[in-house]
């Protein structure tokens, strides 16, 4: 657990918020190092350090960064925040930083990331965390900040260890001490299913529309589907167990199309991806929602239009 008070961090996935938290944590004092496969990024990162831009001022992070996990070594804590599409494959190419005592945490979009890592490095290793931060990678070794929002880790495969284990308010209370600003639930399930909500809700409408969430927000058509895709979400929640407050519900929403938070300048990582011909993490957002829905009779229409749309959007490249 000392290991935890200043733990060596090994990144999994250098893109937005991996690269955001990587190099927020470094800059706070930790030992980190970037892992990711586009060698343009990771060069321009070694040649000049990682630059985030926006919230929180412009400037340079040193950080060390690389294509080849064995030379990460093995860390601590490993972020996994590859796309979820990508995630058993580069779970499987990075074997190397995972050690015996090595806690693994993903804040990955959509629900089931935790279980495909379980599967490959075994449930011991594997937190649950889900984060309210916004960013964008706007060039080889630029990643932009939007805003400073709570990120939270809980234990997620072991429903009877109290409140609170001790590994999980240490690394809660080191990634703060670093100026990520992270806390530790006792509900981290429902917590993620809570964030999913606003994922369903503004991924793929920013995506096909190709506008930043408060810009979304104020037509009243794309409003309504946005509430309509939340409530089906939802609906599909409750059903798996994890019901969510109809006020909490809008609260989500509301903090994500805020400007005054910075989220709501933001457009989703599912509108990067098809504007820049890439494959989405459709299925893993709304696929898994869908699925559910089907397995506990939920109906959820406005989803599977969204996906179809998406498919249809996706099929000019892939």
């Amino acid at each position: 657990m000392n290991a935890l008070k200043s733990p060596k961090v090994v990144v999994i996935g250098a893109g937005a918020i991996g690269g955001l938290f990587g190099g927020l944590l470094s800059e706070g004092g930790l030992d980190v190092t970037l892992v990711d496969v586009n060698q343009a990024h990771i060069d321009a990162i070694a040649m000049n350090g990682l630059k985030i831009v926006g919230y929180g001022g412009d400037r340079f992070i040193d950080i060390k960064a690389t294509t080849d996990p064995k030379m990460a070594g093995v860390g601590d804590i490993v972020i996994v925040q590859c796309k979820a599409t990508h995630t058993e494959n580069a779970v499987k190419n990075a074997l190397p930083v995972f050690g015996d005592h090595t806690i693994v945490v993903s804040f990955q979009n959509g629900i089931g990331n935790e279980e495909v890592i379980a599967g490959i490095i075994g449930e011991e290793r594997v937190i649950g965390g889900l984060t309210a931060q916004a960013a964008i990678v706007e060039g080889p070794g630029v990643i932009r900040n939007y805003s400073d929002l709570p990120t939270y880790v809980g234990e997620i495969f072991d429903p009877d260890v109290g409140p609170l284990t001790p590994r999980i308010e240490t690394l809660a209370q080191s990634f703060s001490a670093a100026g990520l600003d992270t806390h530790g639930s006792s509900t981290i399930r429902l917590d993620m299913w809570k964030k999913l909500l606003g994922n369903i809700g503004l991924s793929a409408t920013s995506g096909t529309t190709d506008l930043a969430s408060a810009d979304m927000i104020k037509i009243p058509e794309l409003a309504a589907t946005i509430h309509r895709a939340v409530n089906e979400a939802a609906a599909v929640a409750a059903a798996c167990g994890f019901a969510i407050p109809e006020a909490e519900k809008h609260e989500i929403l509301d903090k994500l199309t805020s400007t005054s938070a910075g989220t709501g300048e933001s457009k989703s990582s599912l509108c990067a991806d098809l504007r820049s011909g890439r494959p989405t993490e459709i299925d893993r957002i709304y696929g898994t929602v869908v699925r559910f829905g089907k397995e506990h009779g939920v109906s959820t229409p406005t989803l599977d239009t969204l996906i179809a749309i998406v498919r249809g959007m996706e099929s000019h490249y892939i």
